[in-house]
């Protein structure tokens, strides 16, 4: 679905990455992974066509994605990033809908039938019925969490860009948000999400992108990963690797011993 070549990326003039080259595939859940500042976030953006590449291409079934038209694009790409959108005194379900607005021209007001079903799926899907009717603002930050995976949901876009969208959920919600987002891949969806969770994005990810020191270090299945001294270059840090009583292997850090 959508294909990066030979990607540099810059943020405040600053090259954050050089070199990245990969290919989504259709119906596949990539977790990106690397430590803070390393230029996921910045990633994530090019993908969705928000920010231009400062040399190579990245292209959504052939065509440079910044060069869609925001609506086409959006037809295609739902990207969830909250702090870009501000959702002061709007109701839940408002906020939605919003999911719904790259499906019908700016000048109908009222949503379709089929827009009444998109969103119906996704408030059932992330299990917000009971705050249809609350400020948006009035949520708990976990809580806001949902209703913003709601309105990816709900757009209907056959690529999900997600940047840490476990963040401010607990281990149960987290859990059930990464379940359903996995179900979608067996629809075609793709996801490309960022987490910070190692353990989290091996089991649910059929292959992880793993960036450290300006680059893309590796990019593979979660086994291949979870082995990799790669791991412990990225984060700058030692990993145990541990494997539990079904075969799976976990890592965890090194003890921290205080000087």
């Amino acid at each position: 679905m959508i294909r990066a070549h030979e990607v540099v990326l810059q943020r405040g003039g600053r090259r954050v990455l050089d070199g990245i080259d990969f290919e989504l595939r259709s119906g596949e859940f990539v977790a990106l992974l690397g430590p803070n500042g390393v230029g996921k976030t910045t990633l994530l953006r090019a993908c969705a066509g928000f920010d231009i590449p400062a040399a190579g291409t990245i292209d959504l079934e052939g065509t440079p994605v910044h060069r869609l038209a925001v609506a086409q694009r959006a037809r295609h790409i739902a990207m969830l990033s909250s702090d870009e959108i501000l959702a002061d005194e709007l109701r839940v379900r408002d906020v939605v809908a919003i999911g719904r607005f790259p499906h019908r021209p700016w000048w109908k007001f009222s949503p379709t039938e089929e827009d009444e079903r998109a969103i119906a799926n996704a408030v059932t899907a992330t299990h917000i019925e009971a705050y249809l009717d609350r400020i948006f603002t009035h949520l708990s930050s976990g809580e806001q969490q949902r209703v913003w995976i709601a309105m990816a949901l709900a757009q209907g876009a056959p690529l999900l860009l997600l940047d840490e969208p476990t963040t401010h959920l607990d281990v149960r919600v987290a859990h059930n948000v990464l379940g359903l987002l996995r179900e979608r891949t067996k629809m075609g969806t793709s996801v490309l999400c960022v987490l910070h969770d190692i353990n989290e994005a091996a089991a649910v990810a059929d292959r992880i992108m793993l960036l450290g020191c300006g680059r893309m270090l590796a990019l593979a299945p979660p086994v291949e990963i979870l082995a990799s001294p790669l791991l412990d270059e990225a984060y700058g840090i030692a990993m145990h690797r541990a494997r539990t009583a079904d075969g799976r292997i976990i890592v965890v850090p090194a003890p921290y011993h205080p000087e």
